[in-house]
């Protein structure tokens, strides 16, 4: 029972964010350069089962969330992952300019 307690709020320390943020992205967003989204559904999904049993260990999970620790750590990952998400978008447009001038020859 204890190592499932801690199974729960560590995986919400990794994947939590303010639940407000969660409900208003989209996942499939198509410009989206967040890769977070997904895990932020997944924790505001345990978190609303989680406050549905009890209350209490909801609000604490909330609170553990806005921690500094976590909130650091949850904009360290949301600042690399923009980053490789944009040089990802900048090698498609080469590879998409290679096909179309070397290839198709336009």
């Amino acid at each position: 029972m204890l190592q499932s307690r801690a199974l729960v709020i560590v995986l919400i320390l990794l994947l939590t964010t303010t639940l407000p943020e969660v409900h208003s992205k989209s996942i499939f967003e198509r410009d989206r350069r967040d890769w977070l989204v997904i895990p932020d559904a997944i924790a505001a999904y345990i978190y609303e089962t989680v406050n549905k049993m009890s209350p209490k260990v909801g609000q604490f999970l909330v609170d553990a969330a806005q921690t500094p620790v976590v909130v650091a750590t949850r904009n360290f990952l949301i600042r690399e992952t923009t980053k490789l998400s944009i040089l990802a978008e900048q090698l498609m447009e080469k590879i998409k300019n290679l096909w179309y001038t070397k290839v198709l020859g336009y």
